[in-house]
């Protein structure tokens, strides 16, 4: 009998992905309190501040010099999913958009032909740790899409559906469909809005629980991501927690929890099947693509930026909110 589990991987800070996902960022930093100013209360002493990712105390400031996050910085030619399950994050753009978001929203953008944001970590709670959990997958567009006029849309925590498949297995449907839950839409050029399988699932199964996946879109390739737990049966195969496991996608796969309650991030999706050329943050289908980007944002800075700072944040409250085109946006609750 075929062996489920074509092939597994030890994961990192960003996860390797097939097509046609490019890759998966996980952020899971345990922040201390905050200072009243949504900084960390801790001294920066000792930390390569502007290019902090050594985790130093379990947390980093990445690119943020005052809050921690990502500054001002471009891109295009593909779509960010960004899925924060603990803790807050707060967006600006070149479009003059901004947004706070957290607790486990969802933030989609296609960047298209080019969109500059930021996306900052602010630490509200100044006497109890600020934990941050988030993972930021990358997708690629199609080269007929990857000149579309960018677009952003908040999957707010509310209409993100969690279904739970068995008495002791939940599964929350970030993209794609499970039984009679449907994800929320994704932006209308996103590779995701065809009969394309996309399907981003984050799955939690109690100890001892075991749930057989429902087999995906003929054609699509599918990758299981095992980051919370102490061990995972995956098919025939034992998986360790920070592992991946490729998966036949035409095989029948149960998968089960050992020990203590697992967490895993199931992504599957038809490939795309084009060539990929990428330099940091533009993804084309050849260099000449690459090199245009470049061009144009040196030429344009993809629409300017509109803020007073490379890294704005947007007050001293955790209140969820998206402002686009002058219009605010608040989730349902």
């Amino acid at each position: 009998m075929a062996s489920a589990v074509v092939q597994t991987v030890p994961l990192g800070a960003q996860w390797p992905t097939l097509d046609p996902f490019l890759f998966c960022a996980h952020h899971w930093d345990h922040y201390p309190e905050g200072d009243g100013s949504l900084a960390p209360a801790a001294s920066l002493e000792g930390r390569s501040i502007g290019q902090d990712f050594a985790g130093i105390d379990g947390w980093n400031m990445y690119h943020g010099s005052t809050v921690p996050g990502f500054p001002q910085h471009p891109h295009r030619g593909f779509e960010t999913v960004t899925y924060v399950r603990q803790g807050w994050c707060d967006h600006s753009d070149s479009l003059g958009a901004q947004a706070r978001f957290g607790e486990g929203d969802v933030q989609w953008i296609t960047a298209g032909s080019g969109i500059v944001h930021s996306e900052m970590f602010p630490l509200f709670n100044e006497q109890a740790p600020n934990p941050l959990h988030l993972f930021q997958l990358w997708l690629n567009l199609p080269a007929e899409r990857k000149m579309v006029d960018p677009h952003f849309s908040m999957l707010w925590s509310d209409h993100v559906p969690t279904v739970r498949v068995a008495d002791d297995v939940e599964v929350t449907v970030i993209a794609g469909n499970l039984a009679e839950a449907d994800a929320p839409a994704p932006p209308p050029q996103s590779w995701a809005a065809g009969e394309t399988g996309v399907e981003i699932w984050h799955v939690k199964l109690e100890p001892h629980a075991f749930w057989t996946l429902p087999a995906p879109t003929p054609g699509a390739h599918r990758v299981l991501y095992f980051f919370e737990g102490d061990q995972l049966v995956v098919g025939d195969s034992e998986l360790d927690v920070d592992h991946a496991a490729v998966l036949d996608p035409a095989v029948e796969t149960q998968i089960s929890a050992w020990g203590e309650t697992a967490e895993c991030l199931i992504l599957s999706g038809i490939p795309i099947g084009e060539p990929v050329a990428q330099h940091g943050p533009f993804v084309m289908n050849d260099r000449a693509g690459i090199e245009q980007a470049f061009h144009d944002y040196q030429a344009t800075g993809f629409g300017g930026w509109p803020w007073p700072t490379d890294d704005p944040v947007h007050g001293p409250t955790p209140e969820r909110f998206a402002l686009r085109n002058g219009e605010r946006e608040l989730p349902p609750s």
